[in-house]
């Protein structure tokens, strides 16, 4: 097959794996809007808050530990439709309950059906070339497709139907989304056997070093997750308006999106250290302007450098992990980090906040932030994983085999 026709079919799987992909982002992506308006409609403390958002992430942690022991077996084309059609239906369940306890337990499954989809991506892209790349991309277009969702959300629809009509359009987004099933591809571009060469992969313990770099992740996240799950509240706690809220979280997506796009163009070139240490000083700037802000803009300019920085930091380090396994089952745990990393985050930032004010909330993002780039500069992971070129000639003239 020729290679631009080979490039063509990458394309397609790597835009087909990024939106299935979304669906397992969105109950992290609209988390603060999500968590305000339930805060709102229930009448919630900020514990209360901080349990929602962690117990979400205890039923995301479930899916995505166990998707390493059975992903590789099933259809992924049928993993996709059953797993969106799990998330739309929990959606849409939550914004019919009127119990705090049954929204509980609603908002596990939303967490366990998600972490399929976020898993599922994650796993596909692992067998594309450029890791960087691949996972920018991923995060280009979920990010993208986020900052549409909450453009709309508060103005149009929170402030309207209150979480309700919120639950009811995400389930609508999740439904949409689902439809990437008719383009992801059946199986494993790379095939297991191979990935696993030199012993049998499945049954091989993870390197030491994707533990590390796992590791490093999970410190990263807890801080900027326990941020990220409070920026409403802290927007809330300034006056901001719905209309403008709205604003600030579609335009913070816009540049999540962008940060990935720009990590994703600019690949390998930025070194495996540089980068790190750019992303703690804009992350940096964006938490000195949020600690200090009084009014509309500076919490604006805040929460947009600091999702900037965010998001270059996550590709980055996703792209260490998928780098530290040959056998690429470690990036299959990246979504639990996340899921991990979001029980903790939001259940410390709820205690931390419990007197109304969140200047523990972002020292402790500042902190956890300066540990990726101490650590990668002393310490880098060895090991790759890709789909070569003569392969994806092979994969590019027809689906994948069943």
């Amino acid at each position: 097959m020729n290679e631009r026709l080979a490039d063509r079919a990458l394309i397609g799987f790597m835009l087909s794996a990024s939106i299935a992909s979304t669906i397992g982002g969105l109950p992290f992506n609209s988390l603060p809007v999500m968590l305000g308006s339930m805060a709102d409609s229930f009448a919630l403390d900020a514990k209360a808050v901080g349990l929602m958002g962690s117990i979400c992430f205890a039923g995301y942690l479930v899916g995505t530990l166990a998707a390493p022991l059975w992903i590789n077996r099933m259809n992924w084309r049928v993993l996709t439709v059953a797993s969106a059609a799990g998330t739309a239906a929990s959606f849409a369940v939550s914004s019919q309950v009127n119990s705090v306890t049954t929204l509980y337990a609603v908002w596990a499954l939303i967490g366990f059906f998600a972490s399929t989809m976020t898993s599922l991506g994650m796993r596909i892209l692992s067998d594309l070339p450029n890791k960087v790349r691949a996972y920018g991309v991923r995060q280009g277009v979920e990010l993208s497709i986020t900052a549409a969702v909450l453009f709309a959300l508060p103005p149009l629809v929170i402030a309207v139907w209150k979480y309700p009509g919120a639950g009811l359009a995400l389930a609508a987004v999740v439904a949409l989304l689902g439809l990437s099933a008719f383009w992801v591809p059946a199986h494993p571009l790379v095939p297991v056997a191979a990935a696993g060469a030199g012993g049998t992969g499945a049954r091989r313990a993870l390197p030491a070093a994707a533990w590390g770099c796992m590791a490093i992740f999970f410190v990263f996240l807890v801080g900027n997750i326990a941020l990220w799950a409070f920026l409403e509240r802290i927007g809330a706690g300034l006056k901001i308006a719905g209309a403008q809220m709205g604003l600030v979280f579609a335009v913070l997506k816009l540049l999540g999106g962008a940060a990935a796009f720009f990590v994703a163009w600019v690949g390998e070139r930025g070194g495996h250290r540089l980068p790190y240490w750019v992303m703690l000083a804009v992350i940096g700037i964006g938490l000195a302007l949020l600690s200090t802000a009084q009014t509309f803009l500076p919490f604006a300019l805040g929460a947009w450098i600091w999702e900037f920085a965010f998001t270059c930091g996550c590709v980055y380090q996703a792209a260490a992990i998928a780098r530290s396994d040959a056998a690429g089952r470690a990036v299959m745990l990246v979504p639990a980090v996340f899921a991990l990393s979001s029980m903790v985050g939001p259940g410390v930032a709820g205690q931390l906040a419990e007197g109304g004010t969140y200047g523990g909330v972002l020292l402790l993002a500042a902190v956890c932030s300066v540990v990726p780039p101490l650590v990668y500069q002393w310490w880098q992971p060895r090991g790759a994983r890709s789909l070569r070129p003569s392969r994806a000639k092979g994969l590019a003239g027809a689906p994948p085999s069943t």
